[in-house]
C-alpha cells in the first residue's frame, strides 16, 4: 500500500515513516500543502494521513482539492481536541480522524481496518437499487438516475449498512462501532457522515426521502420513499 504521508512536523514524519515501513507500507512524505499538492498529482496513492496545520495550504483546503479529484481514504490528523476540528475535517471529506499525540500501531491498525474494507470484496454482489438509488457493493459506487455519487468510504459503507437493512433502525453508537471497529463515544460523527450523504443522494437534503432519522432512536432507510417523517 502506498502512502502519502503530510505533516510539518519533521521529528515527527521521521518516525512515523520509518514505523509505517517497518510494517510493510511504501511511503512519501511532504511538510506543506503545496509540496503535498504536487505529490499528489504526480503519483497514485493508495492511503492519506494528513495533518489539520499546515503552511502554504491549510489540511482542510487539501482535503476539499483531494476529495474533488479522488475517493483515496483519508485520515486527518489535529493537534486539538476541539470536535469542531473533528466536524469540519469530517465535511471536507476526511474518513477518519486522529488527535495528536497518538499510539502508531493505533494508526497502523485504522489505515489497515479502512483498506481491509475497501480490498475484501471477493464476490460478486448483487446492486441495492431503491427508486433512482442504485449502490454497487463490489465497485463502491453509488448512482442517482445517471449521475454518479462520489461518497467517502466511510459514507458508502453507512449507506451500504442502511440499504442493506431497510426499515431497520440503527442508533448512532451502533452505526459508529460498525463503521469504525470501536466503542460508538463520538456519536456526533455519523451525524455529519449521514448530513453529508444527505447532500449527495437527496433532491432537498432538509426533506429527505431515503435515510430518515427517527428521533430519540438513529437513522433507517426508507423502503418505497413515499416522503419523508
Amino acid at each position: 500500500m502506498r502512502i502519502l504521508l503530510i505533516d510539518d512536523e519533521k521529528a515527527l514524519v521521521k518516525g512515523l515513516k520509518s514505523s509505517l515501513e517497518f510494517h510493510g507500507f511504501n511511503v512519501d512524505t511532504a511538510y506543506s500543502g503545496s509540496e503535498a499538492l504536487s505529490k499528489f498529482g504526480e503519483n497514485q496513492y493508495d492511503f492519506i494521513v494528513l495533518d489539520l496545520m499546515l503552511p502554504q495550504i491549510d489540511g482542510m483546503s487539501l482535503c476539499r482539492m483531494f476529495r474533488e479529484r479522488s475517493e483515496v481514504p483519508i485520515i486527518m490528523l489535529t493537534a486539538r481536541s476541539d470536535h469542531l476540528d473533528k466536524i469540519a475535517g469530517l465535511e471536507t471529506g476526511a474518513d477518519d480522524y486522529m488527535t495528536k499525540p497518538f499510539n502508531t500501531m493505533e494508526l497502523i491498525a485504522r489505515i489497515r481496518a479502512v483498506h481491509r474494507r475497501v480490498q475484501k470484496r471477493k464476490t460478486p454482489s448483487a446492486n441495492i437499487v431503491e427508486g433512482r438509488l442504485e449502490l454497487n457493493p463490489d465497485l463502491q459506487r453509488v448512482r442517482v438516475g445517471d449521475r454518479e455519487v462520489p461518497l467517502t468510504v466511510k459514507e458508502f459503507q453507512l449507506l451500504e449498512v442502511l440499504m442493506s437493512n431497510p426499515g431497520r433502525i440503527f442508533s448512532r453508537k451502533k452505526l459508529f462501532e460498525m463503521i469504525w471497529e470501536e466503542e460508538g463515544f463520538d456519536t456526533r460523527t455519523i451525524d455529519v457522515h449521514i448530513r453529508n450523504i444527505r447532500e449527495k443522494i437527496e433532491v432537498d437534503p432538509s426533506n429527505p426521502v431515503y435515510i430518515i432519522t427517527k428521533w430519540g432512536s438513529g437513522y433507517y432507510f426508507k423502503r418505497g420513499n413515499e416522503g419523508s417523517v
